[in-house]
């Protein structure tokens, strides 16, 4: 059940909890309260009733002298007088509960006693009706005692609701595992507790040539992959040790022992294990590299820690597949490179040295240029050209990914006002996107361009997604409440869970390119897209496929009715003045844009 239906229900329970204990104890009240005012408005008439009997005594005192019986017809007229029941005029009264009043005659005797029955007329009416009284007492304690079990029950089901979204909060949708923040959030705690003659083992294992699998395997056989792959991560583990998904295909392990040397075999008998046979509709064989750092002798705290352990998993990859690295002070890349880069790049930013380059997209009918990609470049005065894969990493240790994603998105937007007639893409890193501070910073590029928000393309990857989604989904919903569109990049690369295209409020799809390498080596890899662009039609969404270099793929993903194309085919990615001859040129010719070779000339 939902936390917030679980929630409104608790607050009415409790709150027709409340009201009938209050209904219970004002009806309580009221009864105290009546019978008392009942049993005061009896006295006062008993004693009317007295006063009302020794008048008329007083007045007809001489008719208490004379012999014989009194008449009765005088009785009844003093009974009506005084509302007195079943009056009697006696002159030896029985010993009875009845009350008595002594007639005093003319001489001062007393000639008889009147007697009569006592009443309660208010206290009487009041008996009557507590039976009534006291079924609808019971009723309300009824009806509280079902409230009081209905708001436990209540309870009981929001602190359940409550540990299962706490859970599902920490936890990778797919597979069950801790995602990335709980990951980390454990490894704090494994380190916390770790005695000082034990020594913690933190790794990171990624599976080889996943794009491939998925291309291969499909978007469902991927996932179905991972998924087994966790539980054999899980079933290999020693039995304190814990392990967590933190991407698409990467998963850490952490464990403590004894001893250093212990780490290497653990490692290895968990890629051993995940080499054997996988089923997924058939059997399917996978290799995986894997890195890891252990402390204290790498790292004394968390972040360099998996520094160190994700060092070690680069080594590993280049190293091939299969490949386990311990690290060592010799792997250590915060060299001399990553120094220079760490000293230049916040110079370069804050003396406008970056630029953007912007690589066209293109119409798959007709091959008309329909919007623009940003792309960060950097060149530096002595060194050159620095690619982003190599100072992205470095920005990112840095913190310096904000100021770079405005710098791209000003920038882009600053220079899309040349081409009103396209679109501009501009890609948003998972620190961006994770960072609440990007709606404002959007709004804010916006209204200072002047550009219409319907011209801006946002593009995230799958990997935003996987950690905590609902935040990630008000998120994206406040970013297309700007009236901007959102792209989901990269598309059947990495998480792949087809859950998120309905929870997300995503205008395109952005095929990644291993599927387009595909279309020449695997049979099918053209059925695969054909079914990306079915899902993408079905789910109102445009369809863009990158990566494109020959004119056959071309042909083969305009049939599979791609929507728009990116790649070499096309055009390079070029400064804006290129874009602006291009621009003119297609224009003029009224036809495809120039071959990439005239772009780079």
């Amino acid at each position: 059940m939902p936390r917030a239906r679980v929630r409104r229900r608790f607050s009415a329970s409790r709150l027709i909890v409340v009201l009938a204990l209050l209904a219970m104890g004002a009806t309580a009240l009221s009864v105290g309260v009546g019978y008392e005012v009942a049993r005061r408005n009896d006295e006062h008439l008993a004693v009317d009733q007295r006063a009302s009997l020794r008048n008329a005594v007083s007045e007809f005192r001489a008719l208490f002298g004379q012999s014989g019986p009194l008449d009765p017809r005088f009785v009844r007229m003093v009974e009506q007088s005084t509302g007195l029941k079943d009056l009697k005029f006696e002159t030896e009264p029985e010993a009875n509960k009845r009350e008595l009043q002594p007639v005093i005659d003319a001489q001062g005797r007393i000639a008889g006693f009147f007697t009569w029955d006592k009443t309660h007329p208010a206290t009487d009416a009041m008996e009557r009706l507590m039976p009534i009284i006291v079924g609808i007492n019971a009723l309300l304690i009824c009806f509280a005692g079902f409230s009081l079990w209905q708001l436990r029950r209540a309870r009981r089901e929001l602190i359940a609701s409550e540990e299962q979204a706490e859970l599902a909060a920490d936890a990778d949708k797919l597979t069950g595992l801790p995602n990335h923040a709980k990951t980390l959030e454990l490894l704090d705690l494994i380190l916390a507790e770790r005695a000082d003659n034990e020594v913690t083992t933190f790794a990171l294992i990624e599976i080889d040539g996943m794009s491939d699998i998925n291309a291969d395997l499909g978007v469902l056989g991927g996932d179905e992959l991972i998924v087994s792959v966790a539980k054999r991560l899980k079933d290999a583990l020693p039995p304190q040790g814990r392990c967590g998904r933190i991407g698409s295909n990467e998963f850490a392990v952490t464990f403590t022992g004894e001893n250093a040397g212990d780490a290497e075999p653990v490692m290895r008998a968990i890629l051993e294990s995940l080499q054997r046979p996988h089923w997924v509709d058939s059997a399917v064989r996978i290799s995986a590299h894997a890195g890891y750092a252990q402390t204290p002798q790498h790292a004394t705290t968390r972040g360099e820690l998996t520094r160190r352990a994700e060092l070690a998993l680069r080594t590993a990859a280049k190293k091939g597949h299969g490949t386990l690295v311990g690290f060592d002070p010799g792997i250590d890349t915060v060299s001399a490179d990553q120094k220079f880069i760490q000293r230049e790049l916040p110079r370069a930013l804050s003396a406008g040295d970056l630029e953007l380059h912007y690589q066209p997209i293109v119409a798959a009918q007709g091959g008309r240029i329909v919007g623009v990609e940003a792309l960060l470049r950097w060149t530096h005065a002595t060194r050159g050209p620095i690619g982003p894969a190599v100072f992205i990493p470095v920005a990112e240790q840095m913190g310096l990914m904000d100021s770079l994603g405005a710098f791209v998105l000003r920038r882009a937007l600053k220079e899309a006002k040349r081409w009103p007639e396209l679109y501009v893409a501009v890609n948003l890193s998972p620190l961006q996107v994770r960072d609440r501070a990007i709606v404002d910073l959007v709004r804010s590029a916006l209204a200072d361009s002047g550009v219409p928000p319907s011209q801006l393309m946002l593009e995230i990857t799958e990997g935003v997604l996987i950690d905590n989604p609902e935040e990630m989904v008000k998120r994206i919903e406040d970013l297309h409440a700007l009236g901007v569109r959102i792209a989901l990049d990269d598309f059947g690369s990495g998480y792949s869970n087809l859950g998120y295209l309905q929870r997300f409020p995503l205008d395109k799809l952005k095929i990644d390119r291993c599927f387009v390498t595909a279309l020449g080596s695997s049979a099918n890899g053209g059925v695969i897209i054909q079914a990306i662009v079915a899902l993408g039609r079905a789910l109102g969404l445009s369809v863009l496929v990158e990566g494109v270099e020959t004119e056959q793929q071309r042909v083969l993903l305009r049939l599979a009715g791609c929507d728009e194309m990116q790649g070499f085919l096309f055009a390079k990615p070029a400064p804006a003045s290129t874009i602006d001859r291009l621009l003119a040129q297609a224009k003029r010719s009224a036809r495809a844009p120039m071959p990439a070779e005239a772009l780079t000339a």
